[in-house]
């Protein structure tokens, strides 16, 4: 009996891991493949391209089609767990672990919604590097960037 439950429980808990493993289905690549005609979707290379998650897979991003994107490796290493590629100043993704942060095209400047404690600064340092300051100014800038 014990093994029995043992084997139920391996069998339900590796169903629950493959739902929310990072796999992304050939189907998937293929339509995201022909939807960015090939190329990252960042700076147009069509090196050494990966597939993206524009919602992070660690924020609860999922593996559909309408959250995938392709991005060269250098842009994809640079975004990492954010929304701007740092390398070229763009938002490319939606940093959903960070609220209030919106998708714009490819403005390097992000707005964030007000809120009553402190957040990180949503302006860039002269290297192009998001800002460390936190502010709980409205505009979400700290004072060197308002």
């Amino acid at each position: 009996m014990k093994k029995l439950c043992l084997i139920l429980f391996l069998l339900l808990f590796s169903i629950c891991s493959f739902a929310q493993s990072r796999y992304i289905s050939t189907t998937t690549k293929k339509i995201v493949y022909a939807r960015d005609g090939g190329s990252c979707r960042c700076c147009g290379s069509s090196l050494n391209l990966e597939y993206d998650h524009i919602t992070p897979f660690s924020c609860g991003g999922l593996n559909d089609v309408s959250n995938i994107q392709l991005l060269c490796k250098r842009c994809n290493r640079s975004k990492s767990n954010s929304c701007t590629c740092k390398i070229h100043n763009r938002i490319v993704g939606i940093n959903c672990c960070d609220r209030g942060v919106t998708r714009t095209g490819s403005s390097a400047s992000t707005r964030r919604k007000s809120t009553s404690t402190s957040t990180q600064c949503t302006g860039t340092t002269k290297k192009g590097l998001r800002c460390r300051n936190r502010t709980s100014s409205a505009n979400g800038r700290c004072y060197l960037h308002e």
